[in-house]
């Protein structure tokens, strides 16, 4: 079985997006893990399905097209904001000058990005209206850290460090299933910078360490906000490079996408060399 996809990325975190109406099979959780796989598969943080179908025409409910995002171990988040970026790269392509705006429906509701720039090229820039970010608790204790656990439409977990000279990444295991969160979380290891500057590291739920993430750059922005350290608008320093988050009071994430290849995954069967 040929699947068929497009590799992007937003900012180093990876995703594979495939046309939902070129997917005959409905066992998309052993699909997903397959064609993430680094190794016998294609490759990628997370697997997108593309649905282009538009919305109705209504006020706040239409929409351009639908996804639905799966991380590497198969499993189905609500959201990814690096994820609805690259799909927006892909509708944005089609359709070039048409409009600067773009409605996306995810699991966590439509999500609208504006396009910044790009347009001649492979690369964009885009911001998201990631919508309302809420702190469930400002003072959390968990795995003996101390930590903010957020909903920014997918559960988050923000944990202030002085440095990231220690385990994190084991840190970030134990407290994505820690029993607090029946669903798993997403973690982030934050460090201020300055005051409009943060710094972070990323444990995501179902991808492990990822080398930025748009709902967890929102998570720590809006946790460093509530704690004092830090006040809108925030750049967020990820391993891949800066993210940016501003608060009015809903977040707006701004970051770039970029297009990186195009091909057919041979999925279940042995293809000739």
């Amino acid at each position: 079985m040929k699947i068929p996809f497009v590799k992007l990325h937003g900012a180093k975190n990876d995703f594979l997006v495939t046309p939902a109406a070129d997917v005959p099979i409905t066992d998309l959780q052993e699909l997903a893990i397959a064609i993430c796989n680094r190794y016998t598969g294609v490759g990628a943080d997370g697997w997108i399905l593309l649905d282009r179908t538009e919305g109705p025409d209504t006020p706040g409910q239409s929409y351009d097209a639908t996804i639905r995002v799966f991380n590497s171990d198969g499993s189905e988040p609500e959201l990814s904001g690096n994820g609805t970026r690259c799909a927006a790269l892909l509708l944005a392509r089609e359709r070039p000058g048409k409009s600067d705006r773009i409605r996306i429906r995810t699991g966590a509701g439509i999500k609208e990005l504006r396009l910044v720039s790009g347009g001649h090229d492979l690369e964009y820039r885009f911001e998201m209206n990631m919508g309302s970010v809420r702190v469930l608790d400002l003072h959390a204790k968990l795995q003996g850290h101390d930590a903010v656990i957020l909903d920014v439409g997918n559960p988050q977990c923000a944990i202030p460090v002085d440095d990231f000279d220690f385990d994190w990444r084991s840190a970030g295991a134990a407290v994505e299933r820690d029993s607090r969160f029946p669903n798993r979380t997403n973690v982030s290891f934050i460090r201020q910078v300055d005051r409009h500057t943060i710094e972070v590291r990323f444990w995501e739920r179902g991808a492990g360490e990822t080398n930025s993430s748009g709902t967890g750059s929102t998570g720590a922005a809006m946790a460093a906000v509530a704690r004092g350290f830090a006040e809108s608008p925030v750049s967020v320093l990820t391993p891949a490079g800066p993210l940016q988050l501003r608060f009015e009071p809903e977040a707006w994430l701004t970051g770039p996408a970029e297009y990186i290849a195009d091909g057919c995954f041979h999925y279940g069967k042995i293809v000739p060399s």
